[in-house]
């Protein structure tokens, strides 16, 4: 074999290895974009949320989740702190017409010597021989914001006291509202509600509140697998878990992130129960939406839980759809399906990114069946029409720049 031979044997070795790298690069890149399409069904993947790490792997970040755990392991502890229950502000709406049911459980709920007042009104120097106490924030979530923005300092000063609650239909989902004022982090306390709220059946008799959380069987270590419990998070949540306990209602103390994801998902459960069960003509419970109508559900519950995760950076813990059906047929026996016009912004209108599904549900719950009429109900989109006109036109940038 000549040199020269040598050397373009050499040359043909190189360029193979070459090819073969560029061709493994390009196939990792399509694999990540296409597990990344596959897990938006609208195929948008935010730059923001998907970062490519030096391990040449996918991973969707959360700075502010970040942030937060390295504040908890500056903080050197290796476990949440628990306060007890005791003697506790409640604060319920000054507005006669406006529910006080929330309130009225959380009283059931204590010992008898809670303080009940409302917004304006001063808060007590001291509740039993502690200066330090809960105060339940239990106005509706259309009052919430105003309540905020119309603090005085005396109130500002005690905010790391507030306790606030979602969940259900009185609840909601106050995130958005939590979140304009700074008030979306691990100190705050935040409930799931899990119990019944006390109102009166057909006799006049008006019932304590009665634990919601079902057991729904044995995961794969042994260990109870259970739905729709109650959770709560931040400075407070031991003396709301220790409330809770003593009336025989389940109660998980956790941090903010992964309440977070049990909010949501309670969140997820309250807006799809509610819409796909009353758009029909036949009165329709919570039961009858899990056994009837379970592909409806399971679709628009998979279509919220793509754009919460790619919206928000919120992923939903595994089984969230068993648990979320199990709850309906358990608990959900006489929850009537309802669209609430001042709750719409709190049940229904609170979901990330462009949900075909559950737009089409609420314009013929609107249009067709003549609920949410003073709600402001976004279009379906269409294919075209959600895309601002700048991009349609050809454009590479949305302001027009090419």
């Amino acid at each position: 074999m000549t040199i020269g031979n040598s050397a373009s044997a050499f040359q043909r070795v190189l360029l193979f290895l070459a090819v073969v790298f560029v061709v493994s690069s390009f196939s990792d890149a399509f694999q990540i974009t296409s597990l990344a399409r596959r897990a938006h069904p609208d195929h948008v993947v935010r730059k923001s949320a998907l970062r490519r790490t030096t391990l040449g792997m996918a991973t969707w970040s959360n700075g502010q989740a970040i942030k937060e755990y390295q504040d908890f392991l500056d903080s050197g502890k290796s476990e949440m702190e628990i306060k007890d229950d005791g003697p506790s502000v409640i604060v319920r709406s000054a507005n006669p017409s406006s529910s006080t049911l929330l309130a009225e459980a959380i009283l059931a709920l204590g010992k008898g010597d809670d303080v009940v007042i409302s917004p304006g009104e001063s808060l007590p120097a001291v509740m039993g021989d502690k200066e330090s106490y809960p105060i339940y924030i239990t106005v509706p979530p259309y009052e919430l914001k105003s309540f905020i923005q119309n603090l005085d300092d005396g109130w500002k000063a005690r905010s790391d006291d507030f306790a606030f609650f979602s969940g259900g239909k009185v609840c909601g989902c106050i995130e958005h509202t939590l979140r304009e004022f700074g008030m979306c982090r691990d100190a705050t306390t935040q409930v799931v509600v899990g119990f019944t709220l006390p109102t009166p059946n057909d006799y006049g008799v008006t019932f304590k509140p009665q634990d919601l959380a079902c057991d729904i069987g044995l995961d794969s270590t042994g260990e109870t697998k259970w739905a729709g419990e109650s959770s709560a998070c931040g400075k407070w949540n031991g003396a709301v878990a220790g409330r809770l306990d003593s009336n025989a209602i389940r109660c998980k103390t956790v941090f903010y992130r992964e309440w977070r994801r049990m909010m949501w998902e309670r969140a997820l459960y309250d807006g799809v129960m509610n819409v796909v069960g009353a758009v029909r003509e036949e009165s329709t419970d919570h039961s009858d939406v899990a056994m009837f109508f379970e592909l409806e559900a399971s679709d628009m519950m998979w279509e919220l839980a793509n754009h919460l995760r790619g919206g928000l950076a919120v992923t939903l813990i595994y089984g969230f759809e068993d648990r979320l059906f199990s709850m309906a047929e358990m608990r959900g026996k006489g929850e009537m399906c309802e669209l609430i016009d001042e709750m719409f912004d709190f049940t229904h209108n609170i979901f990330p990114g462009k949900n075909r599904m559950l737009l089409e549900y609420l314009n013929y719950a609107k249009d067709t069946r003549g609920l949410l009429q003073t709600s402001n109900v976004p279009p379906i989109p269409s294919q075209l029409g959600d895309l601002p006109s700048k991009i349609r036109e050809g454009n590479l940038r949305a302001d027009g720049n090419i």
